[in-house]
């Protein structure tokens, strides 16, 4: 996409590129602590309005954009498309009444430590030098917020980065389309999940209530009970009145065996959600870092085209020998070469299918860590890889998914003995 005109970011009073102050503003939204004094960082509102889409795209996840129009108290928050509830933040993202700054401030808490960390940049070219460190990174959308809202940025910068941002995105789209659906999918069911929660706790609680006064009840009643034996003259009962109170008595004891069994299974049922929840949560922050991990080889790889050192890049594997069993065949030459590049040698088996089973202890012992997708490889192999590698001595690591993503984010990651997930 030809970045041939981008309008000016903020201007100030003399009409240099800079920080567009609006003094009814200025209490409201007082200077960032390490800024010089006098300036202060754009709202979300002075920032080009071609530029809102990209920031909310970037910037927010949909299940972040969907909680924050949840919280603005929007009727169909939790059933309006993700596409619908984009073009919504981009509308507000301009606009400086409540619902713009509580974007706005959404955005800053959400990104604070990059802002904090940009905060220190007195000059545009301090800026880019930071930028430049995220993207290598990986750690895009804190560092895009923190530059487009920076008192420094000029209209130089600012084509820059958007313009990488805005290829970075197609990259991603093209490259690691399943997984980001599978987030998407991760998040929608997390929202869901903490509903659920919600409404189970406020069921629990009301329970607890009842129950509770229903032992209050059955106290007054044992209470009165024990009056009518010990006292009969001061309180004449009749026999069809004792009958009764002993029939009341004993449904309140039902009651409340009913409630205990009602809070039991609701209890039980809430454990059961927690448990479901922590395992969603494990595989997001999984699915996250694969994607962190991708994000930062796509930029390492847009670095080396320009020019880089043999022994660049994170996750340098520094001659180590890799062994990788089971897994798709045809990704096996993309997956040799990612190690290549990052100055490693990879060893292949696909777990038995049609190499010799018996060549995986000699591949054990040449190779310095061993990894294996635990959704394409068998049981029988993967118990075997583990035994052989124990045996050893040699790290080995289950991956998530035979996909490159998990690859890349466990090849970026300390070699470490890792136990099924």
């Amino acid at each position: 996409m030809p970045m041939v005109h981008l309008p000016v970011l903020r201007r100030s009073a003399a009409g240099a590129v800079g920080a567009l102050l609006h003094d009814e503003w200025a209490a409201a939204f007082p200077d960032p602590p390490g800024l010089p004094a006098g300036t202060r960082r754009a709202r979300i509102w002075d920032i080009a309005p071609n530029l809102h889409c990209s920031v909310i795209g970037t910037c927010l996840s949909t299940g972040e954009l969907r909680q924050f129009f949840v919280k603005l108290g929007e009727a169909d928050a939790r059933t309006a498309t993700d596409h619908t509830l984009h073009g919504r933040g981009v509308q507000l993202a301009g606009q400086r009444g409540t619902a713009g700054k509580l974007l706005h401030k959404t955005l800053d808490r959400r990104h604070d430590t990059a802002v904090r960390r940009f905060a220190k940049a007195g000059t545009a070219e301090e800026v880019r030098r930071l930028w430049l460190q995220s993207f290598e990174q990986g750690d895009i959308p804190g560092a895009y917020w923190a530059v487009l809202t920076h008192p420094a940025t000029d209209i130089v910068l600012a084509q820059e980065v958007f313009g990488e941002v805005h290829m970075l995105s197609h990259m991603v789209g093209s490259s690691n389309r399943l997984d980001i659906a599978r987030l998407r999918r991760t998040e929608q069911a997390l929202a869901e999940r903490d509903d659920t929660i919600s409404r189970q706790q406020a069921r629990l609680k009301r329970a607890a209530e009842e129950r509770a006064g229903v032992l209050l009840r059955l106290e007054a009643l044992e209470v009165l009970a024990a009056r009518t034996r010990n006292e009969p003259a001061a309180v004449p009962v009749t026999a069809d009145t004792a009958d009764v109170l002993r029939r009341k008595l004993n449904d309140e004891k039902a009651h409340a065996a009913a409630l205990a069994a009602r809070l039991a299974e609701t209890e039980e049922s809430l454990r059961a959600a927690a448990r479901s929840i922590a395992a969603l949560q494990a595989r997001e922050r999984a699915l996250q870092a694969e994607l962190a991990a991708f994000e930062a080889a796509l930029a390492e790889e847009g670095a080396c085209g320009r020019g880089c050192g043999e022994d660049a890049g994170p996750g340098h594997l520094a001659g180590r020998r890799l062994l990788y069993v089971g897994g798709r065949p045809g990704l096996i030459g993309a997956l040799r070469t990612l190690t290549e590049r990052r100055g490693g040698t990879m060893l292949a088996h696909d777990g038995g299918v049609e190499d010799n089973a018996a060549l995986l202890p000699g591949l054990i012992s040449q190779a310095d860590i061993a990894f294996f997708p635990v959704d394409c490889v068998s049981h029988a192999a993967a118990g075997r890889i583990k035994t052989l590698c124990r045996q050893a001595g040699k790290p080995f690591v289950p991956l998530r998914s035979a996909s490159i993503a998990s690859f890349i984010a466990a090849i970026a990651a300390p070699p470490i003995e890792v136990e099924d997930p």
